[in-house]
């Protein structure tokens, strides 16, 4: 197993070194590929949608791949509104499909991706949950989303394991803000020092968190070769506290 309790924030996140592990009762979490991803791939849902709209030719593989390119180019000013979602869909289908700029096409899409029939739960998420919260953890989200994560949530069995959902489209605040973790602390009502927060992306989870003085953990699910000082699933961060 990985030491985890020598940095206080992993590589990518910055983050001072310090003496001891810290006496954490609190964890916050990240949703997107943390705790759930669209099943089987965010590219085998469009298609799928798409194939509803009179549009069954599409690769899914080509799908996935030109949405995280749109993803990855977002940049600061995506606010997750209706209509930042529309444009990086419009981004996704470009080129491939007169469904790009399809409004009905798209608010079928937004509105599938609010259930919980194109996600998954990743499999160690529930008995970490169980085993976190019988050593008297408390556990909360904090995620860059939408208003459609709290129904996701309840529809996904996930919501009743965290208090507070902090939720960026509610607050019109988005990861790496500090000002999303000082929501989230004031709501557990605990000090930054007593509460870690789990996330994959180096920005905005932990650089963020940690600039909040949050202790930061990445997790890497997909990596071949984790980096140091990261967990590839919950379980990992189950054992090391």
């Amino acid at each position: 197993e990985r030491d985890l309790g020598s940095s206080h924030a992993l590589p990518g996140g910055g983050g001072a070194r310090m003496r001891s592990r810290p006496v954490i009762r609190a964890i916050t979490f990240d949703v997107g590929s943390t705790l759930i991803d669209p099943w089987p791939s965010v590219g085998h849902v469009y298609a799928q949608i798409a194939a509803r709209h009179g549009d069954g030719q599409l690769d899914p593989a080509t799908l996935t791949h030109r949405f995280v390119a749109a993803w990855n180019q977002r940049g600061a000013g995506f606010d997750y509104s209706q209509r930042a979602w529309a444009d990086l869909v419009g981004r996704t289908f470009a080129g491939l499909s007169p469904l790009a700029t399809n409004p009905v096409f798209f608010h079928q899409l937004y509105g599938h991706f609010a259930q919980a029939e194109p996600w998954r739960v990743y499999p160690d998420v529930a008995p970490a949950l169980a085993a976190l919260a019988a050593r008297g953890l408390r556990l909360a989200v904090i995620s860059n989303w939408d208003d459609r994560l709290r129904p996701l949530l309840e529809a996904l069995g996930l919501a009743r394991h965290f208090q507070p959902i902090i939720v960026s489209g509610e607050l019109g605040v988005h990861k790496p803000d500090p000002a999303i973790f000082a929501q989230a602390l004031a709501g557990l009502g605990l000090p930054a020092a007593a509460v870690l927060h789990v996330g994959d992306h180096p920005e905005e989870d932990i650089a963020g968190a940690t600039r909040a003085g949050l202790t930061a953990v990445r997790i890497q699910r997909a990596a071949q070769t984790p980096a140091p000082h990261t967990i590839t699933s919950l379980e990992e961060l189950v054992r090391w506290l």
